[in-house]
């Protein structure tokens, strides 16, 4: 199998199609997003049909059984020139990601740089079998074969990450991929598919963009064998459901309220840029950015006053020195609206920040907000809020901390801040989280695994764990002839 684009052909950011077996592909129907920094309208994208779906899938069938059987060292050479390329084309990227989803430049350029970090990290991962037994009488092994026909669906907040995230594992562990991107971001989605016809041979990396339809084709058709979905929980359990009739593989990787603690003994200054970078990065829109921080009460007016001086320092707006950009979307600009509306309905404390939309700018911008030691039943505390607007709230009593820090029905990440190693490790290995750092926050790298807890997921990703999700595990016994 080979390519079917060579490397010298232009990769234009003004016309996008469905990547179907090798080729672009139009659609009978296309549809416009809105620019969240602007609110000016983004290029047409396709609304594939059933029949779309079905000739990807078609054509995903026909290569997987041979792109199987290509050694492992020829995918990984693939899947690293992909990476290649792709650095490569970083600029035309990150300039069309801000368009999409209204991150600022430096921000859209840093995903593209930790996408190809991904897609060479996961390319360096091997996947054997064990041996279980080996004696004259009788020898068990087990090995690893590709599921098939996988599919990855991918969120508004990190497009291009995640779906360089969800494509190398699923690629080089043999399986064709189909890229579903969300109806918010489709661009970068369709052109990292076209921009793959270089290096992978036609059905072995589609891309499908459409409408609400979309995803229900996907994960009720038949010949697909694999769902790898990063969304929010609600959906997350809608597509179980549907993957239940054909019993697909399904992967998971939902939302998360996730919670800081921080310690008595931290220095409030060193910490706090931190502690923004990992709360308002992305406007807040990150599965894993803390949204609960828990500060000891004898720093606690420490790291509020300092927390509030570094966040009003931070620029808004999508250009080169500004620090986060809007809400990505209409429907995630009321959502958040609604905090903002509980934090005044219930007169909570704004340390800064507030309660109304900027109306100085068009585009989905709301304020950097910082909440003042709210209850822990506040809305802003006990749902996860995926927007910029920040609780913080006071303890005293290490036991009881660890228990307001578990008290919720999601797990996916969790941090203690604290120079006393002691006491780092014991509260951490109380906290319900599937990841857990200290001194740090959302840290995440594709040699290690990356799950969560209760509803924040089922299976991992990343890591050499990830790779097994795209895989059956088959045990082989053998005795002699």
């Amino acid at each position: 199998m080979a390519p079917t684009t060579s490397t010298s052909e232009p990769l234009a950011f003004t016309a996008f199609y469905n990547i179907i077996d090798g080729r672009r592909e139009e659609s009978r129907a296309t549809r416009r997003t809105v620019n969240p920094a602007t609110l000016g309208e983004n290029p047409d994208v396709p609304v594939s049909t059933l029949e779309d779906v079905n000739k990807a899938v078609e054509a995903a069938q026909r290569a997987v059984k041979v792109w199987a059987e290509v050694p492992w060292s020829e995918r990984q050479k693939a899947i690293e020139d992909f990476a290649d390329a792709l650095e490569s084309h970083t600029d035309d990227f990150a300039q069309m990601l801000v368009k999409e989803q209204g991150k600022p430049i430096f921000w859209a350029k840093n995903e593209i740089g930790t996408g190809v970090h991904f897609l060479r990290g996961v390319a360096k991962l091997t996947l054997s079998g064990e041996v279980i037994e080996d004696t004259k009488e009788r020898k068990i092994v087990t090995r690893y074969s590709p599921l098939g026909v996988s599919v990855g669906i991918v969120p508004w907040n990190y497009p291009v990450f995640i779906a360089s995230a969800k494509m190398a594992p699923a690629l080089l562990t043999g399986n064709a991929f189909i890229l579903k991107s969300s109806p918010f971001t489709p661009y970068c989605n369709l052109k990292m598919a076209e921009l793959g016809l270089r290096f992978f041979p036609p059905g072995v990396f589609q891309a499908l963009s459409g409408d609400d339809d979309l995803g229900p084709w996907l994960t009720t058709h038949p010949g697909i064998n694999m769902i790898n979905f990063t969304g929010s929980a609600p959906n997350g359990k809608k597509i179980l459901k549907a993957c239940s009739d054909t019993l697909k593989r399904v992967t998971l990787e939902l939302g998360g309220n996730d919670p800081a603690i921080i310690c008595a003994d931290v220095d409030p200054a060193a910490i706090v840029p931190r502690i923004a970078l990992f709360s308002f990065c992305n406007a807040g829109q990150i599965c894993m950015s803390i949204k609960r921080l828990y500060v000891h009460e004898s720093v606690y007016d420490q790291v509020l006053s300092n927390l509030v001086e570094h966040v009003k320092a931070l620029t808004l707006g999508v250009g080169e020195t500004s620090y986060a950009g809007p809400v990505t979307n209409e429907a995630q600009y009321e959502r958040v609206k609604g905090f903002f509306e509980s934090v005044e309905k219930d007169q909570l404390t704004v340390a800064t920040g507030g309660t109304k939309p900027l109306t100085d700018r068009k585009g989905f911008y709301l304020p950097l907000t910082i909440v003042d030691n709210p209850p822990d039943e506040a809305k802003v505390v006990r749902e996860e809020q995926f927007g910029p607007v920040l609780p913080l709230m006071k303890w005293s009593d290490e036991s009881d901390v660890i228990q307001r820090a578990n008290d919720t029905e999601t797990g996916l990440g969790a941090s203690v801040w604290t120079r006393d190693e002691a006491q780092a490790t014991r509260i951490a290995k109380q906290l319900q989280a599937g990841n857990i750092w200290i001194n740090t926050h959302a840290e995440i790298e594709p040699i290690a695994p990356f799950g969560g807890y209760k509803q924040s997921g089922l299976r991992s990703d990343y890591g050499v764990e990830g790779l097994k999700t795209f895989c059956n595990l088959q045990s082989v016994y053998t005795r002699p002839g």
